[in-house]
């Protein structure tokens, strides 16, 4: 039997905040492994320390038996100046508070889960030097990319300078490994050094639950009304998610069609589309807020169809959205406006019909044709999509793959030494 690994998880974020890492963590726990978190304070999204952390820290130092080691750092705050601080602080604070509190701890891999910010990789870089243990960088968005399409930072020169921090973490990473096939080309453009194919994974994400479970209580936050077509958007409510062609298509459809828009989430645009959904009068859009993840499962069976969404831009093309997978995992239609990997793998798998990003026209079209259609055909639809999960994004088969790479990588640093 192998030894059981002894992992260093770095994330800015984790539990009790939403992520799709605390999965793996509790994941490898079960597995026998002995893991460790490095993170930071909880504050996502709201931008300030969650008021049960503050009230009992202790109480969030463990996590099913994994380790949480915490970092000081700025909250995010509603600014983009708060937010750049609290990117800053935490990789600072994480690279030198982080190191000196696991000066102790000896590790076999370091996994890195590189939702923005890319710095997050920083501190692992800096222990896997002092340590000389292997680090996985899990690239889950492209910089300095991302930042360009969503308006965050238009300055070349600055883009340019992120771009050399980039390649900078690239270069001394062991292993990256690629949310989406579509990554391989903007990584290879910033490893100024060669990296083998054995070291540029693919490795996709998974559903946090699995959505296809026996619904038997229905869902507190929505009830079923088979009188309307019933729409469901689930995550954050941010620039990139293009909620201004959603509205255009909503006001399309007008009355012509009985349809229920019901969006569920928070972020930065969450007070505009209270706003526009107020001035425009769109009646049939229902902002639920935010809800915890175990909510979601009813949610979706109370949908006919999910909605998923991005805009017109290069980066957004190579990215599929965590989302994806959850909404393939429910057995439900997906109804796409959004081009590129993510529409690859709707239209692959049978699972729905997509249009192209920002077509407010296209998407009230394929609504209307969703909406049509029997439900014995969505039924298929929604099954078809289930099976491309199990086949693609299984959770446990994903688990046991990185646990793979897990051991490839110690041994092969410790040839290395």
């Amino acid at each position: 039997m192998d030894k059981p690994l002894k992992i260093l998880v770095v994330s800015q974020y984790f539990w009790p905040e939403n992520m799709r890492i605390n999965n793996m963590v509790e994941g490898f726990v079960a597995k026998g492994h002995e893991v460790t978190v490095l993170t930071g304070l909880p504050n996502y999204p709201e931008g300030q320390v969650f008021t049960a952390y503050k009230k009992d820290p202790p109480q969030f130092s463990n996590y099913h038996g994994a380790e949480i080691v915490r970092v000081p750092m700025l909250p995010r705050g509603r600014s983009s100046v708060t937010l750049a601080l609290n990117y800053l602080s935490f990789f600072s604070s994480a690279s030198a508070v982080g190191a000196y509190k696991l000066r102790k701890h000896k590790f076999d891999v370091i996994f890195v889960y590189a939702v923005s910010p890319i710095m997050a990789a920083i501190p692992a870089i800096v222990i896997g030097g002092l340590k000389k243990t292997p680090v996985l960088l899990w690239v889950l968005d492209l910089w300095p990319e991302t930042l360009s399409a969503v308006g965050m930072i238009k300055n070349k020169r600055l883009l340019a300078l992120v771009g050399s921090m980039v390649s900078w973490i690239y270069n001394r990473t062991d292993y990256l490994l690629m949310q989406s096939k579509s990554f391989e080309e903007n990584i290879r453009k910033y490893c100024r050094k060669d990296i083998s194919p054995e070291r540029l994974i693919y490795f996709p994400s998974w559903a946090e639950e699995d959505f296809h479970s026996e619904i038997e209580v229905p869902s507190d936050i929505l009830l079923r009304d088979s009188s309307v077509f019933t729409i469901v958007f689930a995550g954050n409510l941010g620039e990139a998610q293009d909620f201004s062609s959603i509205l255009q298509a909503v006001e399309l459809l007008g009355s012509e069609l009985p349809v229920r828009w019901v969006i569920v989430g928070d972020g930065r645009v969450s007070n505009w589309l209270h706003e526009q959904v107020a001035i425009r009068k769109l009646s049939n859009v229902l902002l639920l807020g935010r809800h915890p993840l175990e909510k979601m499962p009813a949610l979706f069976a109370a949908a006919d169809a999910l909605l998923v969404s991005l805009k017109t831009n290069e980066v957004f093309e190579k990215t599929v959205p965590g989302k994806v997978q959850a909404y393939l995992a429910s057995e439900k239609p997906i109804i796409a406006m959004i081009d590129g990997e993510a529409a690859r793998v709707v239209n692959e798998a049978g699972a729905g019909m997509t249009c192209q990003s920002g077509d407010a026209s296209g998407l009230a079209g394929i609504v209307g044709a969703m909406a049509a259609l029997k439900p014995e055909q969505r039924q298929e639809m929604g099954k078809a999509g289930r099976q491309y999960y199990l086949e693609h994004f299984s959770k446990d088969r994903l688990f046991d793959r990185l646990e793979i790479i897990f051991r490839k990588a110690r041994i092969r640093r410790s040839k290395a030494l």
